[in-house]
């Protein structure tokens, strides 16, 4: 499998943007836009054309970024589950259930993070009690998988 790059125009923009955005020197430039902005107050008299125009600006940077952060967000998080997915199949007595698990309902994540959270306290038991806390206990049982992958079924 040989993954290609994008080529989406809107792609390379939002990546562009969001590289871009989050640099020290974007910061300090719109602050020194907001600076000069303050500093011509006293020279338009601080009317309401001055506030307009910072306030105008502002809400199109703003509503615009909403989109493009959310877009590089969305492409974020789908390339980490599709790489956690990954890392899930090609290990040896993984649970393959959880391949896609983004997907499920909010009752069988919290089944199966019900499930986690004992795992991790009987470890931390083993870790006080001075034993091992190592090795690969069944987590999810073949009932509960059955249930997570046809709930209608009993």
């Amino acid at each position: 499998m040989s993954p290609l790059k994008s080529t989406s125009r809107f792609t390379h923009f939002a990546k562009w943007t969001a590289r871009i955005t989050g640099r020290p020197g974007t910061f300090v430039a719109a602050f020194a836009i907001i600076l000069i902005w303050a500093t011509t107050g006293p020279i338009f008299h601080f009317s309401d054309t001055w506030q307009l125009v910072i306030n105008t600006s502002t809400t199109i940077v703003t509503f615009l970024m909403v989109f493009l952060i959310q877009n590089t967000q969305n492409r974020d998080s789908e390339a980490i589950q599709i790489k956690l997915d990954e890392l899930i199949r090609s290990i040896q007595g993984a649970h393959n259930a959880l391949l896609d698990l983004e997907e499920l309902e909010e009752t069988d994540l919290d089944r199966i993070r019900a499930e986690y959270q004992q795992l991790a306290e009987s470890a931390r038991l083993e870790l006080r009690n001075r034993r091992v806390d190592t090795g690969t206990p069944e987590v999810i049982r073949k009932k509960q998988a059955r249930k997570i992958i046809n709930p209608k079924r009993k």
